[in-house]
C-alpha cells in the first residue's frame, strides 16, 4: 500500500514539471518566431515585391504562350505547370497552412492583400461603407468568385484564370484606393477565401493574444495598428487576423504577443471566442458550393437537366438560351472545342446555388436538431447559441472535402508512384476521415462546454456524425470516382 502511494505520489510530483518544461519549450519556440518577424517586419515588402511576380508570371504568362500538347506535363510544358502550381499547390495548401499557421498567407505572402495595401496609402480614403461590413458580405464575395471559377473554366483555360485572378487583383486595389485609412477593407470584409480562412484558422495553433485583455466581446475599430480593424485589447477571436505582426512589441507590457495552443482549441471553446451566427451559416453555404462545383462535371444528373431545359428552349423558340455567352462571363473558346451557351452558364449556376442550398439546408437541419437535444438532456443557454456554437463542429470535414474535392491535383503525383490510383484514393480517404473524426470531437467538446453530462452526449452527437457522414456521402466521387 505505501508503495502505492509513494508511486503514486511521484506521479503527482513529476507531471506537472514535464508540462511545464514543454509549456517553456513551446514559450521559447513562438518567441523566437515572434522576434524573427519583428526583427524583419520592414523587409516583408520585398516578400510581397516577390509574391506579386510570382502571381503575374503564375496568371499571366501562359495567356501568351500556345495551347500545351494533351501529351504535355508539368516538367514539358510551362502553361502545364503554372496551371499545376495554381490548382494543385496553392490552392489546397493554403487552405492547409491555417492548420499550422493560421491565417499567415494573408499577412506575409498574398499579394492581394499588399496590393490592396499599397493602393489605400495614395489613395481617397473614404469611410468604409456599412454595405460592405455587413457580416454577409464575405459569404457573397466566395458565392460569386466560385460561380466564375465555374462558367469560365478556370482550371482549364489560361485565359480563364487570368480575368478571374486579375478581376480580383483590380477589385482588391480599387477597394484599397477608395475605402479605409491605412486599413485592409478588402481583407476584412470583401476577399473571396479571407473570411473562410478566418473560418478555418479558428482550428490553427498559432494565435496573437493580447498581454492586458479587457473583458468582453471583440470590438470593430478604424483605430489602432491592426490593418484589419481588430479592436487589440478586446482581441477573443483569431479570424480576423492575419498575422501582420505590426502589433507585436516584445518591449511592451500590453502589446499583442504570438502564442502556440493546442489546435482546434478556439473551436472547442468556441463559447468564450466569440461564435458567430452568421460564420456558422458561411460554413454550410461553402461546403454547399464548392460541392456543387465540382458534381455538375461528374454527375449524369447535370446532364440530364441541361437537356431537359434545352428541349424546352427549342420547343418555345428561346433560342438566345442557346447562343455564346461574352467572354468574360463564360468560356468561348472555339478553338478548343468549348463554347458555353446561356443555357450552360444559367443551368451551371443554378445547379451550384441549387446544390448549395441543399447542403446548407442539410447541415442546418442536423445542427438546430442537435442544439434541440442538447437543451433537452441539460444544455445552457438558448437553442441559437447552442445552434451557433455546435455549427463550428463541421469546421474540420467541410475544410478537408474542400481540398479534396477542389484541389484534388495535390493529390496526383502520388498516382506516379508504385502506390498508384490506389495510393491517391487511400490519402483522400485518411484525409477525410481524419477531418470527420476531429469534427465529432469538436461536437463532443462543445457539447461539454454547453454543460451537457457525458453519459447523455450522445444524443445530441448524433446528428452532427450525420452531418460529417452526409458531407462524405456527397464528396463520395472526388474521392473513389463514380
Amino acid at each position: 500500500m505505501s508503495d502505492a502511494c509513494t508511486a503514486a505520489t511521484a506521479e503527482k510530483r513529476v507531471y506537472p514539471k514535464v508540462v511545464i518544461r514543454e509549456e517553456v519549450r513551446t514559450s521559447r519556440r513562438s518567441q523566437a518566431i515572434e522576434a524573427f518577424f519583428v526583427r524583419h517586419r520592414e523587409r516583408l515588402v520585398w516578400v510581397h515585391v516577390a509574391m506579386f511576380v510570382l502571381f503575374v508570371a503564375v496568371i499571366g504568362v501562359p495567356v501568351f504562350l500556345p495551347d500545351p500538347p494533351e501529351t504535355a506535363t508539368s516538367w514539358t510544358h510551362y502553361t502545364t505547370f503554372a496551371n499545376y502550381l495554381l490548382w494543385g499547390v496553392w490552392f489546397p495548401l493554403v487552405f492547409l497552412s491555417v492548420i499550422f499557421s493560421g491565417r499567415s498567407w494573408c499577412g506575409i505572402l498574398c499579394p492581394m492583400g499588399a496590393a490592396t495595401e499599397w493602393t489605400n496609402k495614395v489613395g481617397l480614403q473614404w469611410p468604409i461603407p456599412r454595405w460592405m461590413r455587413w457580416e454577409g458580405t464575405p459569404a457573397l464575395s466566395f458565392i460569386v468568385v466560385t460561380l466564375l471559377g465555374q462558367t469560365l473554366g478556370v482550371r482549364d483555360h489560361a485565359e480563364g484564370a487570368a480575368g478571374l485572378f486579375g478581376a480580383t487583383m483590380l477589385a482588391a486595389m480599387l477597394v484599397g484606393f477608395l475605402y479605409g485609412r491605412k486599413k485592409r477593407a478588402w481583407c476584412r470584409h470583401l476577399c473571396p477565401i479571407g473570411r473562410v480562412l478566418g473560418l478555418y484558422s479558428r482550428l490553427g495553433p498559432v494565435n496573437f493574444e493580447p498581454q492586458v485583455k479587457i473583458p468582453g466581446r471583440d470590438i470593430y475599430s478604424l483605430k489602432g495598428a491592426c490593418p484589419t480593424m481588430i479592436d487589440l485589447p478586446h482581441k477573443s477571436e483569431s479570424r480576423h487576423c492575419i498575422e501582420c505582426f505590426r502589433c507585436v512589441n516584445p518591449d511592451a507590457k500590453g502589446s499583442v504577443r504570438m502564442v502556440f495552443r493546442r489546435p482546434g482549441s478556439e473551436i472547442e471553446q468556441i463559447r468564450t471566442h466569440r461564435a458567430n451566427y452568421a460564420e456558422a451559416w458561411l460554413l454550410f453555404l461553402d461546403t454547399g458550393i464548392a460541392l456543387g462545383g465540382f458534381l455538375w462535371l461528374v454527375l449524369p444528373q447535370y446532364q440530364r437537366i441541361r437537356q431537359a431545359i434545352a428541349e424546352a428552349a427549342l420547343d418555345r423558340d428561346w433560342s438566345w438560351l442557346l447562343e455564346p455567352g461574352p467572354a468574360w462571363l463564360m468560356s468561348v473558346h472555339p478553338e478548343r472545342a468549348e463554347v458555353f451557351w446561356w443555357l450552360d452558364f444559367f443551368t451551371i449556376v443554378g445547379f451550384m446555388c441549387g446544390f448549395m442550398m441543399v447542403v446548407a439546408a442539410i447541415l442546418g437541419s442536423l445542427t438546430a436538431s442537435a442544439a434541440w437535444l442538447a437543451g433537452l438532456v441539460g444544455g445552457d443557454r438558448d437553442f441559437r447559441q447552442r445552434f451557433t456554437e455546435l455549427g463550428y463542429q463541421y469546421a474540420p470535414v467541410a475544410m478537408g472535402s474542400l481540398i479534396i474535392g477542389l484541389g484534388s491535383m495535390l493529390f496526383e503525383p502520388i498516382r506516379l508512384t508504385p502506390f498508384g490510383a490506389a495510393g491517391m484514393h487511400a490519402a483522400k480517404l485518411i484525409l477525410f476521415l481524419a477531418g470527420a473524426a476531429w469534427s465529432v470531437w469538436l461536437g463532443e467538446r462543445i457539447l461539454a462546454r454547453q454543460g451537457v453530462p457525458a453519459n447523455r452526449r450522445w444524443l445530441p452527437l448524433l446528428p452532427g456524425v450525420a452531418g460529417s457522414a452526409a458531407v462524405g456521402l456527397a464528396w463520395w466521387p472526388a474521392i473513389f470516382g463514380l
